[in-house]
């Protein structure tokens, strides 16, 4: 398992076992007096009120570490804690404080160092005495390290008037709970940079040889058929505009269907009449968010890999039907189709792999898909020499 996923399940054992027997206490039966049930009561009362401030807390810290980040947190654990004040920091400085103006802010710095330096909680007393304001009961503080990965990012401190071992304990555990939301935020980014770095690799893909083709095409109906050649020249834009874009992983099935009509027009110029298609999309899910680039590269591999292998003659299909809570997305040919277990490899081959030549787009696809919507919702190919090629996808019409 993954530093990430331990991660994940550091963070929610810890919180599932501090809820867990806060509600067996709260659901105890009463075997005594009346004042149990009171008890109980004042329990369960206590585990909502945790849980609704974690919840509250844990929105910013997974944005990661930052000065905006602690700053929204800092209120909701000096809350969970219970102290007179509590700071977060990185490893240099204070990043919010959430107590008493100036009151052992100065100070805070230096504790953090100290944690960091031992690599363990710790608790802080003498020092932090003569913080010099007017009235303050602080008379010390408990430190732990926040980490990511096994790396020391910061500390959480909590500031009261005593730094026993009850204060040490439950400090250690918040800033593990923190960690855990941290490691998650970790993980968060590097999906994101992942699916970036995927999208920027398809983006690379456009071939060369269709760009010189796509120019070759349009230049030979400049004398012949200026007006079509401008209608070429517009779709070319079109197609590499959307297809360059710097934008967010999602777009609509309509912008999606929108440059895969381009790309039609411009393959057909090139083809003629030996290459047919229709594109048949129910309006209802014309709106449907849809990863970017997700249908343009199953229709490029029909026509490179189904029809063009045949003298760029046969049939392509993209159909996109209304299916209840889902849209559900089909590319077919009737080109010379493959082997099933050769599109075994090609969905399992790496997207930074080009050794297969035309898999990539495939496998790029089948894995942006799983990344976003889960392990379910991969490509299907159905195939058989001879028997032409239907590529699936389905997408949830709402991404929670």
């Amino acid at each position: 398992m993954s530093t990430s996923g331990w991660a994940l399940l550091c963070a929610a054992s810890v919180l599932l076992g501090f809820v867990l027997s806060r509600w067996a206490a709260a659901h105890r039966k009463p075997q005594g007096p009346p004042e149990e049930a009171t008890e109980a009561a004042e329990a369960a009362e206590a585990t909502f009120a945790t849980l609704h401030v974690a919840a509250r807390a844990a929105p910013s810290l997974r944005t990661g570490l930052n000065r905006g980040s602690a700053r929204e947190a800092v209120h909701h654990l000096r809350a969970l804690l219970g102290a007179d004040a509590v700071a977060v920091t990185d490893t240099e400085e204070v990043l919010a404080w959430d107590g008493p103006a100036g009151c052992h802010r100065g100070h805070a710095v230096r504790h953090a160092r100290a944690a960091l330096a031992a690599g363990r909680p710790l608790t802080v007393a003498g020092d932090v005495v003569a913080c010099g304001t007017p009235g303050c009961a602080v008379r010390g503080a408990a430190v732990a390290p926040l980490t990511v990965d096994g790396r020391a990012v910061g500390t959480l401190a909590a500031y009261g008037a005593e730094a026993g071992e009850p204060l040490v304990r439950t400090v250690a555990e918040l800033a593990r709970w923190v960690s855990g939301q941290l490691e998650l935020a970790e993980l968060d980014a590097s999906r994101r940079r992942a699916t970036e770095a995927e999208t920027r690799a398809l983006r690379a893909q456009i071939s060369p040889h269709f760009v010189y083709n796509c120019l070759t095409t349009i230049a030979s109906f400049v004398r012949t058929d200026p007006e079509h050649a401008r209608e070429l020249l517009v779709d070319f834009a079109d197609f590499t505009r959307y297809a360059l874009r710097s934008g967010g992983d999602l777009t609509t099935l309509a912008d999606e269907l929108h440059c895969v009509d381009r790309y039609l027009q411009l393959e057909h110029a090139r083809f003629g009449d030996r290459l047919r298609f229709t594109v048949e999309v129910a309006p209802e899910v014309l709106s449907v968010p849809v990863p970017f680039l997700c249908v343009q590269p199953l229709v490029e591999n029909a026509i490179k890999h189904g029809t063009a292998l045949c003298g760029g003659a046969g049939r392509v299909r993209v159909v996109a039907v209304d299916a209840g809570p889902e849209a559900h997305i089909s590319v077919a040919d009737d080109g010379l189709g493959m082997d099933p277990e050769r599109a075994r490899t090609l969905l399992g081959t790496e997207p930074g792999d080009r050794r297969d030549g035309g898999g990539i787009g495939l496998s790029n696809v089948d894995v942006r898909l799983r990344r976003i919507y889960g392990e379910d919702y991969g490509l299907v190919l159905e195939t058989a020499p001879g028997a032409g090629t239907t590529v699936r996808l389905r997408v949830p019409k709402l991404l929670l």
